[in-house]
């Protein structure tokens, strides 16, 4: 049974647009700083020396290796402070781009399902600790009682990937459902990250942004009409 909530129109629980502009910001910043480290010689080489002490490692351990590669992928979903995308690089050096995309897009699948059975069995509590108070009471609040697909892939594509599974389990939205709308974010998320690896390896830092900023604006946009869905339902209560 889902969790009982006020369905309150209170336009005070609204997140900070703001909050998600500066993250946006950040993102974008890290991302032209990275540019700029790849336009030093020295540091470039410091990085081709770490990928060619990593590959005959992977080379070695091919199952291990993309067995550790799906594990650490799952838990960049699950935590917030951890990222796969600084191991893209490495793997892409190892495998090539197909491969490492699979097995992204599948540790991703893998940590979502995680997140959302530990929303499930642990509820509030927990989503709590990964979220403000403001933000995931306006979405506990605002949400229908029957998420389909299209709200769940704006919500996986607007929110912090480590987000959505807890408040989809906390909320007992039909598993298929997210599985369908993780499944389709994700793959292109993928490709784009693996693309963003790629990039850093061949010393491409304009392309590098271009590829972040489409990514970063995508999941504004998603934001955008995403409030502005929730709105319409929750003056139609």
């Amino acid at each position: 049974m889902r969790p009982p909530v006020d369905k309150s129109s209170d336009d005070s629980l609204s997140p900070r647009p703001g909050l998600q502009w500066r993250r946006a910001l950040a993102m974008l910043l890290a991302c032209a700083v990275l540019a700029l480290l790849l336009s030093f010689d020295a540091l470039y080489a410091l990085l081709q020396q770490g990928l060619d002490a990593a590959r005959p490692v992977i080379q070695a351990y091919p199952l291990w290796g993309g067995v550790l590669f799906v594990l650490l992928s799952a838990a960049s979903a699950l935590l917030a402070f951890f990222s796969s995308a600084l191991l893209v690089p490495v793997a892409i050096y190892s495998w090539g781009r197909t491969i490492t995309i699979v097995l992204l897009w599948l540790g991703w699948l893998l940590g979502g399902a995680c997140a959302y059975g530990m929303g499930r069995a642990f509820g509030r509590p927990l989503l709590r600790n990964l979220a403000s108070a403001r933000l995931s009471d306006f979405y506990l609040q605002r949400l229908p009682s029957h998420v389909d697909l299209p709200v769940a892939l704006l919500i996986q594509l607007a929110l912090p990937s480590e987000l959505p599974g807890y408040l989809f389990g906390l909320l007992r939205v039909r598993f298929r459902i997210y599985l369908a709308a993780l499944a389709l974010v994700e793959l292109p998320f993928a490709v784009g990250t693996v693309l963003l690896g790629e990039n850093v390896i061949r010393r491409q830092g304009g392309w590098l942004l271009v590829l972040a900023a489409l990514g970063i604006g995508s999941s504004l946009l998603a934001l955008y009409v995403l409030h502005r869905r929730l709105g319409r339902g929750a003056q139609g209560m």
